[in-house]
């Protein structure tokens, strides 16, 4: 989402990263990694899958196999089910990279987006019902909530000579000035830092390469406070790059009208940006009304606040019994 979020897979790995305008488009253009709207972010992360499913002969079966146990879950979710409260905790190491006193962010900071996690992905966030537009296929009890919650086990802080960061997962690896991830097949590991090229952050998708495996966030936005800038200072570029680690897409499938694997989230003509109005329709098939308000659209922090239920089942999925993440637990 923000800066530009590149959903990045890189040689064997999958990264989500994602970009968005900071200020409000058109939101019937349709956004292609191919035709990007000028001088608007975008994401560049069905580009980089395509060039990585290139480079890896194993990949596309990787994701295949994903997407078929995700549907034997969703088809029958209390049969994967091992945890007493059908609950994920999730260790969380952040790693700062910093190349001035400011990129050094507090621990303060740090903890205001775990804060945001922890609302969004358990659906207490103050402005879920700031829309009434899709009441039916918001949280309404707990067990349509991603069940996840997150917990900072560790902090790690390097100086750097490196001034800005781009999408090769450096920041991810000691050998090239960054830091390696901490036991990543069991903590989810963020990298904050600044990024280039206006990238807001990055994820790696479920199937990808154990040692860059987790998420990258520009340090302007992360989290609430501190650098965190306006209009990506809500914590929620991070709940967006959460969600491609747990296995979500983008709401509009990275092309006009796609399908983000999800039932209950309609079809989207394409990326949205800024604060849209609540209401406005896609000109997809049925003209259906976009979930603008949706973590996995690129819409400003103010105005991005839920999951869809079915999003919900579809991160369950990455941790029960068998799933790609189930080395969480």
């Amino acid at each position: 989402m923000r800066k530009l979020s590149l959903i990045a897979l890189c040689g064997i790995f999958l990264f989500a990263a994602c970009n968005k305008s900071k200020t409000n488009e058109q939101q019937e253009t349709a956004l292609t990694e191919e035709t990007p709207i000028a001088g608007a972010k975008y994401c560049a992360a069905y580009d980089v899958l395509q060039e990585n499913l290139k480079k890896d002969p194993g990949l596309q079966a990787r994701m295949d196999a994903i997407e078929e146990f995700t549907a034997r879950y969703e088809a029958n979710p209390a049969a994967f089910r091992v945890l007493t409260n059908g609950d994920l905790e999730v260790p969380v190491v952040v790693n700062v990279l910093y190349s001035n006193s400011a990129q050094n962010i507090s621990d303060a900071q740090i903890a205001s987006q775990i804060a945001v996690l922890n609302a969004d992905f358990g659906g207490t966030n103050s402005d879920l019902n700031l829309t009434s537009t899709y009441n039916n296929v918001k949280f309404t009890s707990t067990s349509t909530l991603p069940k996840i919650r997150f917990v900072l086990v560790n902090t790690v802080r390097k100086a750097t000579t490196t001034t800005a960061w781009g999408t090769n997962d450096a920041m991810k690896r000691a050998s090239s000035g960054g830091i390696d991830a901490t036991s990543p097949t069991t903590t989810l590991n963020i990298w904050v830092c600044n990024l280039s090229g206006g990238i807001l952050g990055y994820a790696q998708f479920p199937g990808g390469t154990a040692a860059t495996d987790g998420v990258v966030c520009d340090d302007n936005a992360f989290g609430t406070t501190g650098t965190a800038a306006a209009p990506f200072n809500k914590g929620r570029t991070g709940t967006h790059e959460v969600g491609h680690y747990f296995n979500l897409r983008h709401i509009w499938g990275d092309k006009r009208c796609g399908s983000d694997g999800v039932g209950d989230t309609p079809a989207h003509t394409g990326a949205n940006y800024g604060c849209p109005a609540a209401g406005i329709r896609s000109s997809c098939s049925g003209r259906p009304v976009m979930m603008t308000m949706n973590y996995m659209d690129y819409t400003d922090d103010a105005c991005m606040y839920m999951f869809s239920v079915g999003q919900a089942q579809r991160m369950n999925a990455t941790w029960a019994l068998g799933g790609p993440r189930a080395s969480l637990r």
